[in-house]
């Protein structure tokens, strides 16, 4: 047996996973909440993150029918970039600064422009720094908090943490590492000059984890760790790495020709690819994977996040959210919405902010509200996609996971506006499915191979599968390059 944690955003998931069969034995969740202020302020206690953990990690149990001492492995899969600070007893600085912070905008384009512009930073890391990455975050602490900065022993993402808290030993993977900002993603290795130029004395350098392959462990629980989580003491940590990462293990993509993208808080399109190729194109991170190759990747800030906010705007739960959605047309009866409600990442506009366009007095509805706010995140998809074919990967299929996949309404709007069959994966945790492959993969040292073992627990859902409708296709283009010629018109 096999545990899988997933630490996100919204909260964490725990799946229980049965390698031999293939099967998943139970889930488990708790929720997370977010410290929010202005000029993108996105923080999170990483107290509520450990208390998550055993409240998910009890209902899986509980729902698995099984002991914990059955667990034979953990994979910890992580929210990408965030920035958590310990000093040298190991405790927690302060809140950990999210993915989705856009707080250190002007910190980020400090150091583009001592890395030399987008080109610079290409040719330097392999990609281009954006204001989510953890390196601004680090810029950002030590000129609003000295104090803190002046304590720093370790700088670790959210996955090492957890793995910190779970074993007690600092490291990271390739794949999470991809994301700070300080790691070349050709070379696989920190680039500290980067981290000289924020602190020329050096204790960035020094606060840095020990780097180890997908496939190696990080260690087995302390003692008192598997005490409060009622797990086998003997169990092994795997490397972990971010959500991304580890939902594309948990989709099946490790191997070149599948496309994962992920409907949740924020959107992410990927593909395997077994040689580091860097994109000219700025937006589109070519970061390694989890799995021993690399994941190019695009990630939008806004998307359920920006429908969640508009039902809450009407007070909809979520079945009457679709239900009126569904009743308004393609293109919203004109209605569109620039959904950057969070600043966004691709196209690259973190001061942006969020409009609707072509209100009429005939067409204000929550009907075409709701639909426009499906249509204006897909839209951004679409964008990164494009993006991703135009660097050569191709995508016959794609496969479906996040929130808002279990939607049949926006499974078919995707299909319509990416002109591309989707299906959904039977288990919808996909990163927390991955991340207990990739255990099952490192206690078995390889034996049976991560293709195999995701053969036997990667399941597609027949049923979901969604393919274009001509007509619709048709349609969505027209309403696709109306939302190009706006960003345009934002971008200037």
């Amino acid at each position: 047996m096999y545990l899988g944690i997933d630490c996100g955003t919204q909260g964490t998931k725990v799946l229980i996973l049965d390698s031999e069969s293939g099967q998943t034995l139970g889930l488990g969740a708790a929720p997370h909440t977010l410290i929010q202020g202005e000029h993108g302020r996105r923080e999170q206690d990483t107290g509520q993150w450990l208390h998550a953990l055993q409240e998910a990690t009890r209902q899986a149990l509980a729902e698995a029918g099984v002991s914990g001492q059955q667990i034979q492995g953990i994979g910890v899969s992580g929210q990408q970039h965030g920035l958590v600070l310990l000093d040298r007893h190991g405790e927690v600085l302060r809140p950990a600064k999210l993915w989705c912070d856009t707080e250190s905008t002007a910190q980020n384009q400090q150091l583009l422009e001592w890395l030399g512009g987008e080109a610079g930073s290409l040719e330097r890391l392999d990609l281009v720094i954006a204001p989510g990455y953890t390196v601004s975050k680090l810029l950002w602490t030590k000129i609003h908090h000295p104090e803190i900065f002046d304590q720093i022993a370790h700088v670790l993402l959210p996955h090492d943490y957890l793995n910190f808290w779970l074993t007690g030993r600092c490291c990271s993977e390739y794949g999470d590492a991809s994301g700070t900002g300080y790691f070349n993603v050709r070379t696989r290795q920190w680039d500290f000059d980067i981290l000289r130029h924020i602190d020329s004395g050096g204790r960035l350098e020094r606060a840095l984890p020990e780097l180890i392959e997908s496939h190696q462990p990080v260690g087995c629980l302390r003692p008192e760790i598997a005490g409060l989580l009622g797990l086998n003491p003997s169990a092994v940590v795997s490397s972990g790495g971010g959500d991304n990462m580890l939902g594309a293990i948990g989709t099946g993509n490790i191997e070149p020709g599948i496309i994962t993208m992920s409907l949740g808080s924020s959107g992410t399109v990927y593909a395997f690819d077994p040689q580091p190729q860097v994109s000219p194109d700025a937006a589109v991170a070519s970061f390694c994977s989890s799995s021993g190759g690399w994941l190019p990747l695009i990630c939008t800030l806004n998307l359920t996040n920006v429908t969640s906010a508009v039902r809450d705007l009407f007070g909809l739960q979520l079945d009457a959210f679709n239900r009126l959605a569904s009743q308004s047309p393609i293109g919203a009866e004109g209605v569109s919405l620039l959904p950057f409600l969070n600043g966004e990442r691709v196209p690259a506009l973190p001061n942006a902010t969020g409009s609707f366009q072509g209100l009429t007095l005939t067409n204000l509805n929550q009907a075409n509200l709701c639909r426009a706010a499906i249509e204006g995140t897909t839209y951004g998809l679409r964008y990164g996609l494009d993006l991703l074919r135009h660097n050569g990967l191709q995508s016959h299929a794609i496969r479906l996971v996040g929130g808002g996949s279990k939607s049949p309404l926006w499974r078919q709007i995707v299909a319509d506006i990416m002109d591309t069959p989707v299906v959904c994966t039977e288990q919808s945790e996909a990163a927390a499915l991955g991340a207990a492959i990739q255990a099952a993969w490192c206690v078995g040292a390889g034996s049976p191979t991560l293709a195999q073992l995701c053969q036997r627990c990667v399941r597609l859902d027949l049923t979901s599968e969604t393919r274009p409708a001509p007509e619709n296709v048709r349609a969505y283009e027209h309403y696709y390059r109306r939302y190009r010629q706006q960003v345009a018109t934002l971008s200037e």
